[in-house]
């Protein structure tokens, strides 16, 4: 750009990184000029965009690092066993150090905590998601089988996980923290679609505390299999018993050993 000011011939750059050779004397340039407010307006957008980036890349490594430590670490405390895993192998698992490590969980009872938060989390989105005519059963059984598919890459590796999070005493606490996370993520959907009532509240609270002891109940029983058979059909079939067990018993006590309800609900003869 060429500007002409008291017989002076001033050239301004104005390259595209907005870099402009500054004059010597600001009273050489018109008012109006528009060179220094521009450029100004460039840089500083340059320098804002360049302060928003870095941090998201950091952020963006960060949650890199803390994905890679909850997936390392959950595989070898759920082979090695939580007492016999060091924080030096969960670090070298994730290819940091000892002392980074740190920097993202305390203690290896935090990573555990870590991995049933994300369980909690795609629990309560689901429930948060269900469409308005889903009835509590529906609602309860939608979501803790959407937790299912996120422990673990494959059966194998859930199972694994399950069972270090359910057997090893250390971890009681993490386990029953979680287990009332999705209580309340479950009661508080569950009341607001219940008939106005004194008990509203209390029957949302039954009503998920049911459902976390038929998963949990389901759990055991997949334990006790070894894992072989999937999960979700036999968390069905514990939901089937629940809603229909106490009715039944009361009316025919003798209606288990008759019969059972097989996977999908129908009756079963037993062999």
């Amino acid at each position: 750009m060429i500007l002409w000011a008291d017989s002076l011939l001033v050239v301004c750059w104005l390259p595209f990184s907005c870099l402009f050779v500054r004059p010597v004397r600001r009273s050489f340039l018109f008012e109006s000029d528009p060179v220094l407010p521009v450029s100004r307006s460039l840089v500083s957008s340059l320098r804002g965009a360049a302060s928003v980036s870095a941090p998201s890349r950091r952020e963006a490594r960060r949650s890199e690092t803390h994905a890679a430590l909850i997936e390392g670490a959950m595989r070898l405390l759920s082979t090695q066993g939580f007492d016999a895993t060091t924080v030096d192998e969960i670090a070298a698992s994730a290819g940091i150090s000892r002392r980074t490590l740190f920097r993202y969980f305390p203690t290896k009872a935090d990573i555990v905590t870590a991995w049933a938060q994300n369980m909690t989390d795609v629990l309560t989105a689901s429930v948060e998601s269900c469409p308005a005519d889903f009835s509590p059963p529906d609602i309860i059984r939608t979501a803790l089988e959407a937790v299912v598919p996120e422990m673990a890459k494959n059966r194998a590796e859930a199972f694994a996980f399950v069972c270090l999070i359910e057997r090893t005493p250390a971890l009681l606490s993490v386990s029953l923290r979680k287990y009332a996370g999705w209580e309340d993520a479950l009661a508080v959907a569950l009341a607001s679609r219940l008939p106005a009532s004194p008990d509203q509240a209390l029957a949302a609270r039954v009503a998920a505390r049911s459902g976390i002891a038929a998963f949990r109940t389901a759990l055991d029983e997949w334990i006790r299999l070894r894992g072989r058979p999937a999960l979700v059909p036999i968390l069905r079939r514990v939901l089937v018993l629940q809603a229909e067990l106490l009715p039944r018993l009361s009316e025919d006590p003798e209606w288990v050993s008759r019969g059972r309800p097989a996977l999908g609900g129908s009756r079963a003869r037993p062999a």
